[in-house]
């Protein structure tokens, strides 16, 4: 098979056999470059699943270390990584698993002064992150970039995803939704989360990356899917343009 290894073959083989997929699709997921903001709850499943889909650049924004409370749900990292860099942690994971793909690490905070930097360079990003700051920034440099967004969030036993690109005609972007940041804002250290959570998540997550990246399916551009773990619901809201929005209203 064209541009495919013996070895990449026999890898990918149950993507190949998807006539969605195929080899030209696998190729172009080896080509494209992912950008995950956060290697916690939400990016140890979503960077799993993005290296053994063979995503072949992913991007990992995070500047912590790895605690005892992370491994409850973070299950990128491990006992022998505690108080290393998240980002290094990841190189490490990743390598073991698929050596077709390159972890490019930012171990750095993402704000409003270097996410357009971070983001330009990659096809996609999604974000994982935990507070409403960073959220807003990373959305904010997707839509000045022009890049699709696919973010999760998680909160006791509750998780939300959706895919922003409001930069194309019709679709409504984050602000839409939440048109500045909360005055207050909960967070996991405060109120909870349960761990398998992130992996519902996140793993929904890399299913919405790889749609985006192949173009398969419908897109969760312009809808909010939000899942109760208690009651083992999940349920779809649509999210319909702002004309009033700070970001994209009369755009």
């Amino acid at each position: 098979m064209s541009g495919l290894t013996d070895s990449q073959i026999d890898r990918y083989a149950r993507h190949i056999v998807l006539k969605e997929v195929g080899g030209a699709g696998q190729q172009k997921l080896l080509r494209s470059r992912v950008l995950v903001v956060g290697a916690g709850g939400l990016g140890s499943p979503l960077i799993m699943y993005l290296a053994a889909a063979g995503v072949g650049t992913i991007g990992v924004v995070d500047d912590d270390i790895v605690s005892r409370s992370n491994l409850q749900r973070q299950v990128l990292h491990g006992g022998d990584m505690l108080d290393r860099p998240k980002t290094e942690s990841a190189i490490t994971s990743v390598a073991r698993l698929n050596d077709d793909v390159t972890v490019a690490a930012h171990q750095t905070r993402i704000s409003a002064a270097n996410a357009d930097d971070l983001v330009s360079g990659y096809d996609l990003v999604c974000d994982g992150s935990d507070n409403f700051a960073t959220r807003f920034a990373v959305h904010d440099a997707c839509f000045r970039n022009r890049k699709p967004l696919v973010s999760a969030a998680i909160l006791r036993f509750d998780g939300q995803l959706a895919t922003w690109r409001g930069y194309e005609d019709g679709l409504p972007c984050y602000r839409c939704l939440y048109p500045d940041i909360p005055p207050e804002e909960q967070t996991c250290a405060q109120d909870g989360v349960l761990g398998a959570i992130a992996g519902v998540m996140g793993s929904m997550q890399a299913v919405e990356v790889i749609k985006e990246l192949l173009g398969l399916g419908e897109s969760m551009a312009g809808q909010l899917l939000i899942h109760d773990a208690l009651g083992a619901t999940f349920r779809k809201v649509r999210v319909k343009p702002d004309p009033e929005c700070p970001l994209c209203g009369g755009a």
